[in-house]
């Protein structure tokens, strides 16, 4: 079976986005019945009104930052932080003075409530341990590369 590729980004979006949006393109780039991954492109001053959705979606941010919104809770956002987005409450999200790149991967069934655990029984089980934590992580420095060599501007290891 050959190798499938999708295409987004610049040159792929629908120039208008989703119904209600104002200055957002997207592009699909997979959808089936478990669920659907979509780019979303916000120009300045663009949003995404609040809506409802039964379905558990992550928003995450690749490019620029901008606000989201569940309920009544609002939070900036910025590139390298993913937002949940659970089936139920109104979301949203929007941009003020900077634009701002997001990949939504929204699953096509309600919340997992009913089988939550299951994946880190089975760990804790091959572990011999009670529970299995949250690990933190973090990139291993360039061989070579001064231990504070960051391009501050970027986020970035140089």
């Amino acid at each position: 079976m050959p190798i499938e590729i999708q295409r987004f980004g610049v040159g792929h979006r629908r120039p208008e986005g989703p119904a209600g949006t104002v200055g957002v393109q997207s592009q699909v780039i997979h959808s089936d019945a478990r669920g659907v991954v979509s780019e979303l492109a916000f120009a300045r001053k663009a949003h995404v009104p609040p809506h409802s959705n039964p379905n558990t979606t992550y928003f995450i941010v690749i490019e620029g930052g901008g606000w989201v919104q569940v309920g009544e809770e609002r939070a900036r956002v910025a590139a390298g932080e993913a937002v949940l987005w659970p089936g139920g409450p109104a979301h949203a999200a929007w941009t003020e003075h900077s634009e701002m790149r997001a990949l939504v991967v929204e699953f096509a069934d309600a919340d997992d409530v009913a089988v939550r655990g299951i994946v880190e029984g089975r760990a804790a089980r091959l572990l011999g341990t009670g529970s299995v934590e949250r690990a933190e992580g973090s990139l291993r420095p360039r061989e070579g590369a001064a231990p504070d060599s960051t391009d501050r501007s970027s986020g970035e290891p140089l």
